[in-house]
């Protein structure tokens, strides 16, 4: 894994404990998960990119 890719793992998971640490806290907000969705699939493309 390149450090671009490894990068965009870390800031994936960043985001995913920072969504849900704010929903814990202070309710569901339905557009937060959506950009965390948007994000995971990015870098699942950036993944499946780099190995090809």
């Amino acid at each position: 894994m390149s450090g671009s890719t490894k990068t965009m793992g870390v800031l994936t998971v960043a985001t995913l404990v920072a969504v849900t640490a704010y929903t814990a806290a202070l309710g569901s907000n339905g557009w937060l998960w959506f950009g965390w969705v948007v994000l995971g699939m990015v870098t699942i493309g950036v993944v499946a990119s780099k190995g090809s």
